[in-house]
């Protein structure tokens, strides 16, 4: 296991992809708090704290590391080196467990680039963060576990098919139509029960005013409890709320991530290690 960790990462060094997504969180890191510290200065009383975009890397980090993770590990099959692997007598599960490491610990960087950044610029123009160091820090750490469940998904699809590009469509849409699924399914749980009564001026010019409404579409019952569930356990679901700053169960957040990981990761390798190599 050692010596495939090593090689990984030496090739980690090398690639490009991982260069340009780590340079690319760090150039972002940097312009959210530039551009809205010009805002501000536009607008005095447009005033937007240093949480607002700290947590932008969530959502880029997740759709990022679907295209790296697949080009990273597909070019093991296009260069047939998990088949050299395998007849020199590495296990499959040390193969396919050193490939979801440096995925994540790549992951993992990529995400500090962007948090160094971010502070380094950020805190001298728009001051420290208002909600409290201990918000951010649950924030971060509930991310942190959350790409590793991401990260498991990319390598289980990586590691099945042989063909990175096909890996690469594959993971980048799905993460994709899993984070606007969750966008949607936030906004369902997030409708108020009964729209609040307002004051309107009719066709004849008087004042009217309406009493509230009971909204049609609220989700309540036992669907409601199977969609809140749903809403923190799925990867997609999880990158909105952390990105919208709404996530309140953070513990139970990440042990939702970690269960994801972790049953990933044992289907992958026993599947990987029933393949067929070619």
């Amino acid at each position: 296991m050692s010596k495939l960790l090593y090689a990984n990462f030496v090739r980690l060094k090398h690639d490009t992809c991982f260069w340009v997504i780590l340079l690319g969180m760090a150039a972002i890191g940097v312009i959210l708090p530039v551009n809205t510290f010009k805002n501000m200065q536009r607008f005095p009383d447009y005033v937007v704290p240093l949480e607002n975009s700290f947590t932008s890397y969530i959502p880029l980090i997740v759709i990022f590391a679907a295209a790296f993770c697949s080009l990273f590990i597909g070019t093991e099959y296009s260069d047939g080196t998990i088949r050299n692997k395998v007849i020199i007598g590495h296990r499959r599960a040390d193969i396919y467990l050193s490939n979801l490491i440096v995925c994540y610990a790549a992951e993992c960087i990529m995400c500090f680039a962007f948090i160094a950044a971010n502070l380094c610029v950020g805190i001298p123009l728009l001051g420290f963060f208002q909600c409290g160091l201990g918000i951010i820090l649950g924030y971060t750490g509930c991310a942190l576990v959350l790409c590793a469940a991401v990260t498991a998904l990319y390598t289980l699809i990586a590691m099945l098919s042989q063909n990175k590009a096909v890996a690469a469509v594959i993971c980048t849409l799905g993460i994709v139509f899993m984070i606007f699924g969750g966008a949607y399914l936030n906004a369902m749980i997030t409708a108020p029960e009964v729209y609040e009564a307002y004051t309107y001026i009719d066709s004849d010019g008087n004042i009217e005013e309406s009493g509230a409404i009971p909204n049609p579409h609220y989700i309540s019952g036992n669907k409601r409890v199977v969609y809140e569930f749903l809403n923190e356990f799925l990867p997609g679901n999880q990158t909105v709320l952390l990105w919208e700053g709404t996530a309140v169960h953070l513990w139970q957040m990440s042990l939702y991530s970690g269960i994801i990981a972790v049953a990933v990761t044992g289907f992958g390798i026993f599947v990987f290690c029933e393949e067929d190599i070619k």
